[in-house]
């Protein structure tokens, strides 16, 4: 064999060596437990970023952390998810950016303390060549290279026209009360764009709204004691965009000693359909924490394999993809949660709220 013949001989062992290394990481992003590295490069223990913004709501440390990091594993078994949670601080998730950055993350799942803050984020990462797919509230200022969320204003709408509608049957007479989301989320934005879509045609006065620091139930409680002492008997509901906020306003009329009014939700967390299931919480929002962290984790392996998924819509110049949530009250809350196997009644039907669940056949 001479130098030439041997120089091939090298390279194509290199080749099959260097294309076997790559099939290990298979070769399908849409097939569970398969993995693919076309034209992202090796993806063999790559790293994604997955940075949520708050502890105030228990989801994201019980539902959409466990829920990605599942959805991954199956998609590129040796890929590692770094998680973070800002705890309502917005600079402690600029650091916590800049570190998955320096790890070298393929790409960044975000969901933003601060939504205008966040568009440093997003230029940071980008001039890093690396995507930010931007989950469940949008980024307005600076488009990331994805959105994922539920339809927020849509979510806004419907728990707003459920309430009313409900007050208009029950002949109620009086004015409501508005416990907004935190002014620096863009998404608590479009729920309150959502919410007067509903309340300002209805007929029903407003008789005052409060947009919540941080999404905190303590500061949604300590606004409505006060709205109580200066309104009384004259506010006959309440439109509160999640359930923290809205357990808030019912321990704020429950302090006062007064009868609780309907009080609204969304999210759907454990705490909330007991408050359903009690009576105390007349509605929520059921929008499975499934379907976006698995749809976030599915789109940021196709921008790790270097692909550019395109979007089904789009909101602030991003491609997006927006899922229709479910309002849930006492009359559908066991087909929503129960049946289809979000919740399980053992966890939920426990001490005071046993009776309530056997009362709407919950078992």
């Amino acid at each position: 064999m001479n130098r030439a013949q041997m120089r091939t001989s090298a390279f194509a062992a290199v080749a099959v060596l260097a294309g076997s290394m790559l099939a290990a990481c298979g070769s399908d992003s849409g097939s569970a437990g398969e993995t693919t590295t076309s034209g992202g490069g090796d993806l063999q223990n790559a790293k994604v970023a997955f940075l949520m913004p708050d502890l105030a709501s228990t989801r994201y440390e019980l539902q959409d952390k466990p829920l990605f990091e599942a959805r991954m594993k199956q998609l590129c078994p040796t890929c590692e998810v770094i998680y973070q949670n800002a705890d309502s601080d917005a600079a402690k998730q600029q650091q916590q950016a800049n570190s998955a950055l320096a790890q070298g993350v393929k790409a960044i799942v975000l969901d933003p303390v601060d939504s205008a803050a966040a568009a440093t984020i997003v230029k940071s990462a980008q001039s890093q060549q690396v995507p930010v797919i931007a989950y469940d509230r949008p980024i307005p200022a600076t488009p990331a290279d994805y959105y994922i969320s539920f339809d927020n204003e849509k979510i806004g709408q419907m728990i707003a026209q459920s309430l009313v509608d409900h007050l208009k049957k029950e002949n109620a007479e009086g004015g409501i009360l508005e416990v907004n989301g935190s002014p620096t989320d863009a998404a608590a934005g479009l729920i309150k764009k959502g919410i007067h879509s509903a309340i300002d045609p209805s007929g029903f006065k407003l008789l005052a709204e409060y947009d919540t620091p941080d999404w905190q139930p303590e500061k949604a409680q300590t606004w409505v004691s006060g709205q109580i002492t200066q309104f009384k008997d004259q506010i006959v509901g309440v439109v509160a965009a999640n359930d923290g906020t809205g357990g808030g306003a019912i321990a704020a009329f429950k302090a006062a000693g007064v009868k609780v009014p309907p009080v609204t939700g969304n999210d759907a967390e454990p705490a909330a359909a007991q408050r359903i299931i009690a009576g105390d919480q007349y509605n929520t929002i059921s929008k499975p924490i499934k379907i976006v962290a698995e749809a976030s984790a599915n789109v940021a392996w196709e921008f790790m394999q270097g692909k550019k998924p395109a979007g089904k819509t789009t909101l602030y110049n991003t491609p997006s993809e927006l899922f229709t949530p479910t309002v849930v009250t006492r009359e559908n809350i066991k087909e929503v949660l129960f049946d289809s196997g979000i919740m399980k009644a053992a966890e939920i039907c426990t001490g005071e709220y046993a009776k309530g669940c056997a009362e709407l056949g919950i078992k």
